[in-house]
């Protein structure tokens, strides 16, 4: 498999210049960071991804503050208490986007972030918790634990609020197919694993963070 310092060659290459690259490249937070977030943020980010998921991300984020308004700036509690008559009444509201299943995973995400706060302390700790090798499996658990939070949208969501994590988009998933570490776009967690071995050799040999080592990868994609 190519080494992580030849794929930055090629990316600075293909996008004229380091300088291009390095602002191109997304920034993880530190777990001090993560903590420092509110549940309601996490939580207001979640919803956001799944809402984003089949639409225009633009269309969405415009009617973001129409949304912070009616779920009491996405308040965990307030959340998880929702009600089918609420979200009756939510489907009548012409300022939001009205769409039932993804309305009602506002009130099952807001229970999944509640429980994991009080089991962790905060949302925030229980992202910290893991580490760079657990990623597939901290994929897994939002899927599983979560609501919509399966295929891209739990390590889009983790971009969202900066937790460490790359992404298998298609450019990615070109680049691991052509070095023979996966041979389809991954759905198992074998194949999951498989990729997050790749990460994990870039990311002991450059000392860089996933989402950066996911960027540059994807910027060496010819198709």
């Amino acid at each position: 498999m190519k080494s992580f310092a030849d794929y930055y060659a090629l990316a600075s290459l293909h996008k004229g210049g380091e300088r291009i690259l390095k602002a191109l490249l997304p920034k993880a937070l530190s777990d001090e960071a993560l903590i420092a977030k509110s549940d309601d943020e996490f939580l207001s980010n979640m919803s956001r991804r799944v809402f984003r998921a089949g639409l225009k991300h633009s269309m969405v984020d415009k009617k973001w503050p129409q949304f912070e308004t009616l779920f009491h700036g996405f308040d965990p509690y307030f959340c998880a208490m929702l009600s089918e008559d609420d979200i009756d009444t939510l489907m009548q509201d012409s300022r939001i986007i009205r769409h039932r299943g993804k309305l009602k995973s506002i009130q099952h995400n807001a229970q999944f972030v509640r429980e994991k706060a009080q089991e962790y302390g905060s949302f925030g700790h229980y992202l910290s918790a893991w580490g760079v090798s657990d990623t597939v499996d901290l994929w897994w658990q939002l899927k599983k634990q979560g609501k919509q939070l399966g295929g891209n949208s739990g390590p889009a969501f983790l971009r969202m609020v900066g937790k460490d994590t790359f992404l298998l988009t298609r450019d990615v998933v070109a680049v691991l197919i052509n070095e023979n570490v996966i041979d389809r776009s991954p759905t198992s967690k074998k194949d999951m694993y498989a990729a997050q071995e790749a990460f994990i050799y870039w990311h002991q040999q450059s000392g860089r963070s996933l989402c950066e080592i996911s960027r540059v990868i994807s910027c060496t994609a010819t198709s």
